[in-house]
Formats: structure tokens, C-alpha cells, sequence
């Protein structure tokens, strides 16, 4: 798993022998930064795209092999003792259900080249399926959250704060909602790599030095994103750098930390108001993601919902920066035997899907 926060890859190797999802093995490899930039770039028309997009792919497909020859070596299995490789691709447009017919959603990878790189075989392109049925393609993580997290006759939120954040609400009586609350960590990366030179703000210590602007944070909330009910999701489409300078007008020479502090809390809001509105009363909130490690986005979470234990999954026995990784095993094992990945609730698909494409080794 790479994600739109583009802080790395993530790889596991899943277990399901027992018919749950057990972790047998994690490893994770950086980005180039040349790589990051360039993945980063695409996610806005430029020059020669497409050769440059093919090139990224190929590169980013690299990587995923890389990170799998890696999982062999640490486990001391053959590559023909895994079934197959779940590879989501990198997200660089996301514009599904567009009003005239044309949504898509598109996710650079060479999962061709991965399988002729590890010998396994690949499926990938999660997402398509269900956009062409009228869904969102995302998020398509709330049906492996029900596996792993439900509480019988109890409801529970999941909240994965990847790039952008998105929420699983499991009902007690079985129901799952899920939808994309906003940005996660997309704008506190940008900003504090920016002004700091660092990739992310670390434990958020750097938002914890300043206060939030709430001028800022009211504009920024303004965004109408916010008030549409589910199902719904987006991406860098929407929360990209332009659309946070438009919005810094309001606040001429602003402190650096006090912007990422208002990021920050811009985060906390969004994800604490989609629990309140939406988690079905709800009293556990698990956190995964990257943003799970942030401290002060954690505690702000908390202080927005009193009456909810805040908690990174770690505690429930899948460690935060593994949840995405493994949330795709369990799609690619989904499409192998023929069963649906998506809950048309919370994508809005017509219907359920089997999800992806299936490159054989």
C-alpha cells in the first residue's frame, strides 16, 4: 500500500488460514524523493504526462517488488507459497460519479511488470469496478474493518487517517457506513515540509508549538465538501496546495505553526464531527494510518469527542501502519475466490462487485 499521503510503502504478509487476517509479517521501503515529487506532481495536468505517469508507474512498481522480496526474505518463504500480491497503485485523479457520465478514478501501478518481478500473481485496480457501477471506489476499506474490528452488539467506529481521512462506522447489528471525511494528513505534510523541510510533523510537535487561527480554521471548514452527506469521498482533486493558499488570504502573515496547528485541528473537526454525526453512537473510536502516530491530532480527537475512547488499533492487535496493507490482502483474496469487495453503502455502488483486475504469474 502507498497512499496519498506518499510517505512510503507499506507491505504485509497476511495469514488467512484460519479464515481471519492475521499479520504474519510487515516490512516498508521509502520513496525516492524524485519519485515523490514526480507521483506528486501528477496529481495535476503538466507536460508529456502520460510518458511521464508510465515511467512513475514502473518505478512505483519497483518499489512494491522490492518491498515483497523483502517479506519473502524475513519470512523464509518461496514466492510460491503466497497466493498473491494485492497492489493498490498510487491514486492521481479521483473524480467519480461526475455529473455528465464521466467519472474515474486512476491509480498509477505496473502490476504486470510486479507479477514478472516477484513471480506471484497481482491484482490491482481495486476502484474502477465500482465507480463504472455508480459508486464512489472509495473508501473500500469498511468491509475488512467489519472483519477485523466489529464489536457484536455493539457500535464502533474505524478512522484510517492516511493522506486523506475516511470512517467506518460498524453498527451492532451488523450495518457498515463508510465515507471520506476530508483531508488527513495531506495538508499538515505539504505545510511542514515546506516551512520545516521535514516529510511530516512528527508526533505533531510542531503543531503542539503553536495555536489554532480560528479565522483560518472557519474558512476552511466553509469547504462545502464537509456538509455533503455520505456516501462521499475525495483526494488531492480537492485538498491540494492551491486550495489551502486561497484560503490563507484570510490570515496575512500568519505564523507557520499556528497554520499547521489550524491544519491540524482541521483534521480533529472534520473526523470528530463525521463521528458524531454518523457513528451511530458510537463509543470506541480506533485510529490507523499514519495519523494514528500523531499525538496531538490524537488528543485533539479526543477532547472533540469526551464520551469516546480514542484509540490507535494497535490495541486491538493490528498495528496502525499495517491496517491499509492488510485491508488489501483481504481485497485480492476477496477477488481470487469470486466474492464482492465493496459495500455498496458505503461507496454507493448500484450493487456489490468483485474488485479488480487479476495479473497471473
Amino acid at each position: 500500500m502507498s497512499g496519498t499521503s506518499l510517505d512510503g510503502v507499506d507491505g504485509v504478509l497476511a495469514d488467512f488460514s484460519d479464515s481471519k487476517c492475521r499479520v504474519a509479517h510487515y516490512q516498508s521501503a521509502s520513496l525516492a524523493p524524485e519519485l515523490r515529487a514526480e507521483l506528486l506532481a501528477l496529481n495535476t495536468p503538466g507536460a508529456n504526462e502520460l510518458h511521464r505517469a508510465a515511467l512513475a508507474a514502473n518505478a512505483l512498481a519497483g518499489v512494491y517488488a522490492e518491498v515483497v522480496h523483502a517479506l519473502l526474505a524475513h519470512s523464509g518463504l518461496s514466492a510460491s507459497a503466497v497466493h498473491a500480491i494485492g497492489a493498490h497503485g498510487q491514486t492521481v485523479r479521483h473524480q467519480p460519479q461526475v455529473f455528465d457520465g464521466t467519472g474515474y478514478t486512476l491509480q498509477l501501478n505496473n502490476p504486470a511488470l510486479l507479477a514478472e518481478c516477484t513471480g506471484i500473481t497481482v491484482v490491482a485496480d481495486f476502484r474502477s469496478r465500482d465507480v463504472a457501477a455508480g459508486g464512489q471506489g472509495a473508501p473500500l476499506v469498511p468491509a475488512f474493518h467489519q472483519q477485523v474490528f466489529a464489536q457484536p452488539g455493539q457500535s464502533s467506529c474505524v478512522l484510517n487517517v492516511g493522506g486523506m481521512a475516511n470512517l467506518s462506522v460498524l453498527g451492532e447489528n451488523g450495518t457498515v457506513l463508510g465515507f471520506d471525511c476530508g483531508p488527513g494528513n495531506a495538508l499538515m505534510d505539504l505545510w511542514c515540509q515546506r516551512h520545516t523541510g521535514e516529510a511530516f510533523d512528527k508526533d505533531g510537535a510542531w503543531a503542539a508549538s503553536g495555536k489554532v487561527l480560528q479565522p483560518l480554521l472557519n474558512v476552511l471548514y466553509a469547504e462545502a465538501f464537509f456538509a455533503v452527506p455520505p456516501p462521499k469521498s475525495t483526494g488531492r482533486d480537492l485538498f491540494h496546495s492551491r486550495w489551502l493558499e486561497e484560503r490563507l488570504a484570510c490570515v496575512p502573515g500568519a505564523r507557520a505553526q499556528d497554520v499547521q496547528a489550524t491544519l491540524t485541528e482541521l483534521t480533529a473537526l472534520a473526523c470528530a464531527e463525521c463521528v458524531k454525526r454518523y457513528g451511530d453512537g458510537s463509543r470506541r473510536l480506533a485510529v490507523c494510518g499514519g495519523g494514528a502516530r500523531n499525538a496531538t491530532l490524537m488528543r485533539r480527537l479526543q477532547v472533540f469527542l469526551p464520551d469516546v475512547e480514542v484509540i490507535a488499533t494497535d490495541t486491538l492487535g493490528l498495528p496502525a501502519q499495517q491496517v491499509e496493507a492488510a485491508a488489501f490482502a483481504w481485497l485480492a483474496r476477496q477477488a481470487l475466490a469470486g466474492l464482492p469487495g465493496n459495500l455498496p453503502n458505503a461507496t454507493g455502488a448500484r450493487g456489490a462487485r468483485v474488485l479488480g483486475a487479476i495479473y497471473p504469474a
